[in-house]
Protein backbone atom coordinates (compact mmCIF):
# COMPACT_ATOMS: atom_id res chain seq x y z
CA UNK A 1 0.00 0.00 0.00
CA UNK A 2 2.74 2.31 0.63
CA UNK A 3 4.65 1.63 -2.32
CA UNK A 4 1.06 2.21 -4.38
CA UNK A 5 1.00 5.60 -2.39
CA UNK A 6 4.41 6.63 -3.77
CA UNK A 7 3.78 5.68 -7.40
CA UNK A 8 -0.18 7.52 -7.31
CA UNK A 9 1.71 10.50 -6.35
CA UNK A 10 4.10 10.79 -8.57
CA UNK A 11 1.30 9.63 -11.00
CA UNK A 12 -0.42 12.74 -9.79
CA UNK A 13 2.60 15.02 -10.04
CA UNK A 14 3.88 13.51 -13.16
CA UNK A 15 1.06 14.34 -15.18
CA UNK A 16 -1.59 16.64 -13.39
CA UNK A 17 2.13 19.29 -12.91
CA UNK A 18 5.17 20.03 -14.88
CA UNK A 19 7.14 19.84 -11.60
CA UNK A 20 10.17 17.29 -12.24
CA UNK A 21 8.41 14.14 -11.14
CA UNK A 22 8.94 10.41 -12.89
CA UNK A 23 6.13 8.36 -13.47
CA UNK A 24 7.48 4.96 -13.18
CA UNK A 25 3.86 2.94 -12.94
CA UNK A 26 0.81 3.62 -15.69
CA UNK A 27 -1.39 0.54 -14.69
CA UNK A 28 -5.22 1.30 -13.37
CA UNK A 29 -4.24 0.72 -9.80
CA UNK A 30 -1.72 3.26 -10.18
CA UNK A 31 -3.83 5.83 -11.67
CA UNK A 32 -6.43 5.08 -9.05
CA UNK A 33 -4.20 6.43 -6.67
CA UNK A 34 -2.75 9.26 -8.50
CA UNK A 35 -6.31 10.46 -9.09
CA UNK A 36 -7.31 10.57 -5.09
CA UNK A 37 -4.06 12.51 -4.74
CA UNK A 38 -4.89 14.88 -7.38
CA UNK A 39 -5.90 17.56 -4.59
CA UNK A 40 -2.24 17.79 -3.22
CA UNK A 41 -0.96 18.97 -6.63
CA UNK A 42 -3.62 21.40 -6.54
CA UNK A 43 -2.48 22.64 -2.71
CA UNK A 44 1.04 22.43 -4.02
CA UNK A 45 0.46 24.60 -7.18
CA UNK A 46 -2.13 26.58 -5.45
CA UNK A 47 0.83 27.21 -2.77
CA UNK A 48 3.30 28.20 -5.27
CA UNK A 49 0.91 30.62 -6.89
CA UNK A 50 0.27 32.46 -4.14
CA UNK A 51 3.89 33.19 -3.18
CA UNK A 52 4.63 36.14 -5.78
CA UNK A 53 1.13 37.67 -5.75
CA UNK A 54 1.67 37.85 -1.70
CA UNK A 55 5.52 39.47 -2.16
CA UNK A 56 3.75 41.88 -4.62
CA UNK A 57 1.45 42.74 -2.58
CA UNK A 58 3.51 43.21 0.54
CA UNK A 59 6.29 45.22 -1.52
CA UNK A 60 3.92 47.92 -3.08
CA UNK A 61 2.19 46.08 -6.37
CA UNK A 62 -1.67 46.84 -6.87
CA UNK A 63 -3.64 43.96 -6.49
CA UNK A 64 -3.80 43.94 -10.06
CA UNK A 65 -0.32 42.75 -10.52
CA UNK A 66 -0.73 40.33 -8.16
CA UNK A 67 -3.73 38.82 -9.48
CA UNK A 68 -2.11 38.41 -12.36
CA UNK A 69 1.15 36.84 -11.67
CA UNK A 70 -1.07 34.23 -9.45
CA UNK A 71 -3.29 33.37 -12.25
CA UNK A 72 -0.14 32.90 -14.53
CA UNK A 73 1.80 30.75 -12.19
CA UNK A 74 -0.53 28.09 -12.33
CA UNK A 75 0.10 27.91 -16.26
CA UNK A 76 3.32 28.25 -15.73
CA UNK A 77 3.28 25.00 -13.50
CA UNK A 78 1.15 22.78 -15.76
CA UNK A 79 2.83 24.26 -18.90
CA UNK A 80 -0.59 25.51 -20.05
CA UNK A 81 -2.00 21.82 -20.16
CA UNK A 82 -5.20 22.53 -18.97
CA UNK A 83 -5.89 26.10 -20.06
CA UNK A 84 -5.23 23.99 -23.81
CA UNK A 85 -7.59 21.59 -23.10
CA UNK A 86 -10.02 24.17 -22.48
CA UNK A 87 -9.33 25.81 -25.52
CA UNK A 88 -9.67 22.19 -27.59
CA UNK A 89 -12.77 21.50 -25.70
CA UNK A 90 -14.23 24.81 -26.88
CA UNK A 91 -13.58 23.94 -29.96
CA UNK A 92 -15.15 20.63 -30.06
CA UNK A 93 -18.24 21.46 -28.39
CA UNK A 94 -18.63 24.46 -29.99
CA UNK A 95 -18.11 22.76 -33.45
CA UNK A 96 -21.61 21.25 -33.78
CA UNK A 97 -20.18 18.35 -35.06
CA UNK A 98 -20.78 14.52 -34.73
CA UNK A 99 -18.92 13.32 -31.30
CA UNK A 100 -15.78 11.31 -33.96
CA UNK A 101 -15.13 14.41 -36.06
CA UNK A 102 -15.78 17.26 -32.49
CA UNK A 103 -12.75 14.79 -31.36
CA UNK A 104 -10.73 14.97 -34.14
CA UNK A 105 -10.68 18.85 -33.99
CA UNK A 106 -10.36 18.77 -30.80
CA UNK A 107 -6.85 16.74 -31.42
CA UNK A 108 -5.57 19.65 -33.61
CA UNK A 109 -2.63 21.44 -32.52
CA UNK A 110 -4.36 25.20 -33.45
CA UNK A 111 -6.37 26.41 -31.49
CA UNK A 112 -9.78 27.78 -33.18
CA UNK A 113 -12.38 30.97 -32.71
CA UNK A 114 -14.39 28.98 -29.65
CA UNK A 115 -11.24 28.25 -28.14
CA UNK A 116 -9.58 32.02 -28.27
CA UNK A 117 -12.77 33.39 -26.87
CA UNK A 118 -12.67 30.89 -24.23
CA UNK A 119 -9.49 31.27 -22.68
CA UNK A 120 -9.92 35.16 -23.37
CA UNK A 121 -12.82 35.42 -20.89
CA UNK A 122 -11.58 32.96 -18.51
CA UNK A 123 -8.75 33.87 -17.31
CA UNK A 124 -10.36 37.49 -17.70
CA UNK A 125 -12.85 35.84 -14.48
CA UNK A 126 -10.00 34.08 -13.20
CA UNK A 127 -8.04 37.64 -12.68
CA UNK A 128 -10.64 39.77 -11.91
CA UNK A 129 -11.96 37.48 -9.02
CA UNK A 130 -7.85 37.65 -7.46
CA UNK A 131 -7.92 41.51 -7.81
CA UNK A 132 -11.24 41.64 -5.65
CA UNK A 133 -9.23 39.15 -3.10
CA UNK A 134 -6.02 40.54 -3.63
CA UNK A 135 -7.97 44.02 -2.93
CA UNK A 136 -9.23 42.62 0.62
CA UNK A 137 -5.57 41.75 1.94
CA UNK A 138 -3.05 39.14 1.02
CA UNK A 139 -4.28 36.55 3.52
CA UNK A 140 -7.51 36.77 0.86
CA UNK A 141 -5.39 36.43 -2.01
CA UNK A 142 -3.09 33.87 -1.05
CA UNK A 143 -6.19 31.44 0.18
CA UNK A 144 -7.97 32.02 -2.45
CA UNK A 145 -5.43 31.25 -5.16
CA UNK A 146 -4.92 27.83 -2.95
CA UNK A 147 -8.65 26.76 -2.67
CA UNK A 148 -9.29 28.01 -6.40
CA UNK A 149 -6.17 25.01 -7.09
CA UNK A 150 -7.54 22.43 -4.98
CA UNK A 151 -11.11 22.54 -5.95
CA UNK A 152 -9.97 22.25 -9.57
CA UNK A 153 -7.86 19.63 -8.63
CA UNK A 154 -10.69 17.56 -6.86
CA UNK A 155 -13.00 18.08 -9.95
CA UNK A 156 -10.53 15.97 -11.92
CA UNK A 157 -10.66 13.29 -8.55
CA UNK A 158 -14.53 13.04 -9.31
CA UNK A 159 -14.47 13.13 -12.72
CA UNK A 160 -12.65 9.70 -13.16
CA UNK A 161 -15.15 7.75 -10.79
CA UNK A 162 -16.63 4.84 -11.96
CA UNK A 163 -19.49 5.37 -14.41
CA UNK A 164 -17.73 7.55 -16.35
CA UNK A 165 -16.34 6.47 -19.53
CA UNK A 166 -13.54 7.33 -21.85
CA UNK A 167 -14.38 8.70 -25.21
CA UNK A 168 -11.37 7.71 -26.70
CA UNK A 169 -9.44 3.94 -26.12
CA UNK A 170 -6.23 6.00 -25.54
CA UNK A 171 -4.87 8.74 -23.57
CA UNK A 172 -4.94 10.15 -20.10
CA UNK A 173 -8.71 10.23 -20.42
CA UNK A 174 -9.06 6.76 -21.11
CA UNK A 175 -5.60 5.90 -18.13
CA UNK A 176 -8.02 7.48 -15.98
CA UNK A 177 -11.63 7.00 -16.32
CA UNK A 178 -13.57 4.84 -14.11
CA UNK A 179 -10.51 4.37 -11.67
CA UNK A 180 -11.94 6.26 -8.77
CA UNK A 181 -14.42 4.55 -6.68
CA UNK A 182 -17.51 6.43 -5.70
CA UNK A 183 -16.95 6.34 -1.97
CA UNK A 184 -13.66 7.27 -1.95
CA UNK A 185 -14.13 9.72 -3.95
CA UNK A 186 -16.51 11.59 -1.95
CA UNK A 187 -14.13 10.98 0.85
CA UNK A 188 -12.00 12.91 -0.21
CA UNK A 189 -14.72 15.74 -1.44
CA UNK A 190 -15.53 16.05 1.95
CA UNK A 191 -12.11 16.36 3.24
CA UNK A 192 -11.49 19.14 1.19
CA UNK A 193 -14.62 20.90 1.73
CA UNK A 194 -14.00 20.31 5.69
CA UNK A 195 -10.27 21.52 5.32
CA UNK A 196 -10.80 25.03 2.79
CA UNK A 197 -13.72 26.06 5.20
CA UNK A 198 -11.47 25.24 8.17
CA UNK A 199 -8.54 27.51 6.70
CA UNK A 200 -11.54 30.43 6.13
CA UNK A 201 -12.37 30.49 9.35
CA UNK A 202 -9.85 32.64 10.32
CA UNK A 203 -10.54 35.49 7.86
CA UNK A 204 -13.55 36.01 9.38
CA UNK A 205 -15.29 32.97 12.13
CA UNK A 206 -18.22 30.96 10.64
CA UNK A 207 -19.39 32.94 7.97
CA UNK A 208 -16.24 32.68 6.28
CA UNK A 209 -15.52 29.08 6.70
CA UNK A 210 -19.12 28.66 5.03
CA UNK A 211 -18.26 31.15 2.29
CA UNK A 212 -15.08 28.75 1.63
CA UNK A 213 -16.93 25.84 1.59
CA UNK A 214 -19.82 27.09 -0.50
CA UNK A 215 -16.97 27.68 -2.83
CA UNK A 216 -15.80 24.47 -3.01
CA UNK A 217 -19.14 22.87 -3.85
CA UNK A 218 -19.90 25.35 -6.60
CA UNK A 219 -16.63 24.69 -8.96
CA UNK A 220 -17.51 21.03 -8.29
CA UNK A 221 -21.03 21.65 -9.60
CA UNK A 222 -19.95 23.68 -12.00
CA UNK A 223 -16.98 21.12 -13.31
CA UNK A 224 -19.92 18.29 -13.18
CA UNK A 225 -22.22 20.17 -15.30
CA UNK A 226 -19.20 20.86 -17.52
CA UNK A 227 -18.53 16.72 -17.28
CA UNK A 228 -22.72 15.71 -17.89
CA UNK A 229 -22.06 18.13 -20.78
CA UNK A 230 -18.93 16.51 -22.26
CA UNK A 231 -19.87 12.95 -21.76
CA UNK A 232 -23.17 13.33 -23.33
CA UNK A 233 -21.68 14.89 -26.72
CA UNK A 234 -18.29 13.38 -26.72
CA UNK A 235 -19.19 9.80 -25.26
CA UNK A 236 -17.22 10.38 -22.60
CA UNK A 237 -13.77 12.12 -21.16
CA UNK A 238 -10.64 12.76 -22.85
CA UNK A 239 -7.46 15.04 -21.38
CA UNK A 240 -9.10 17.78 -22.67
CA UNK A 241 -11.92 17.57 -21.10
CA UNK A 242 -9.84 17.31 -17.70
CA UNK A 243 -8.13 20.57 -18.41
CA UNK A 244 -11.92 21.68 -19.38
CA UNK A 245 -13.23 20.76 -15.59
CA UNK A 246 -10.03 22.02 -13.82
CA UNK A 247 -10.66 25.30 -15.45
CA UNK A 248 -14.36 25.50 -15.10
CA UNK A 249 -13.79 24.48 -11.19
CA UNK A 250 -10.93 27.03 -10.71
CA UNK A 251 -13.17 29.91 -11.94
CA UNK A 252 -16.21 29.24 -10.44
CA UNK A 253 -14.78 28.60 -6.96
CA UNK A 254 -12.76 31.90 -7.78
CA UNK A 255 -15.87 33.75 -8.47
CA UNK A 256 -18.05 33.31 -5.74
CA UNK A 257 -15.15 33.91 -3.05
CA UNK A 258 -14.82 36.99 -5.22
CA UNK A 259 -18.40 38.25 -4.07
CA UNK A 260 -18.73 39.84 -1.04
CA UNK A 261 -19.48 37.37 2.26
CA UNK A 262 -22.00 39.83 3.64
Amino acid sequence: MTSLNSHGLRFAFGTLTALPVRVSRWDRGTARAGMLCAPLTGLAVGLLAAVPGVLLLLGGAGPLVAAVASAALPAALTRGLHLDGLADTADGLGSARPAEDALRIMKRSDIGPFGVVTLLFVLLAQVAALFELYGRGWADGALGTVAAAVTARLALTLASRRGVPPARPEGLGAAVAGTVPPLGGAAVACAVVACCAAAGAPLGGYGAALHHALAVLAGLVAAQMMLRHCVRRFGGVTGDVFGALEETAATAALLVLSLSPG
